[in-house]
């Protein structure tokens, strides 16, 4: 059985950007791509929310961020969806401009995703926030998908 891997924004993004003259912005296109390139070997999902996200701004690269998600189901996003973003929202320290990441969040716990991947440092894959994540997630009877820290390798 393949591991259920749900596909946040900023994979397509860094998949599909222009190479990176910053040293660290570079190193996670590489590894994007070299992840990507192995991507069969996992059930992949997204959400509508990501597919939005992905339309935004340029409109060259909007369509290339698209066409890279095109074969992958989108997930459905139930009522049981926005109330569990609204307490990790109201219970997680995210700023106001996160809240489409407990969105993500939710959607991929409500639909027993096995991992997050992302490369949303900031909020999603912050360690010290996927604990307080993790404990909103199972105080609702769902668990949290492994989110892997920006800190470490992105094989899994």
């Amino acid at each position: 059985m393949k591991l259920r891997v749900y596909i946040e924004t900023t994979i397509p993004s860094y998949l599909t950007a222009w190479p990176s003259e910053n040293a660290l912005r570079a190193a996670h296109q590489q590894v994007t791509h070299d992840w990507w390139s192995g991507r069969n070997l996992y059930d992949l999902f997204t959400s509508e929310l990501v597919l939005e996200e992905c339309r935004k701004g340029d409109p060259d690269a909007a369509s290339e961020r698209i066409l890279a998600m095109a074969e992958i189901p989108s997930l459905d996003q139930a009522q049981v969806i926005d109330e569990l973003a609204i307490e990790i929202a109201r219970r997680v320290p995210l700023p106001p401009n996160a809240s489409t990441d407990a969105l993500h969040i939710a959607t991929a716990a409500s639909h027993r995703i096995n991992c997050l991947l992302t490369w949303n440092c900031a909020h999603i894959a912050n360690v010290s926030m996927w604990l307080m994540i993790r404990g909103v997630c199972r105080s609702a009877d769902w668990e949290h998908p492994y989110t892997p820290p920006c800190s470490s390798s992105r094989s899994f």
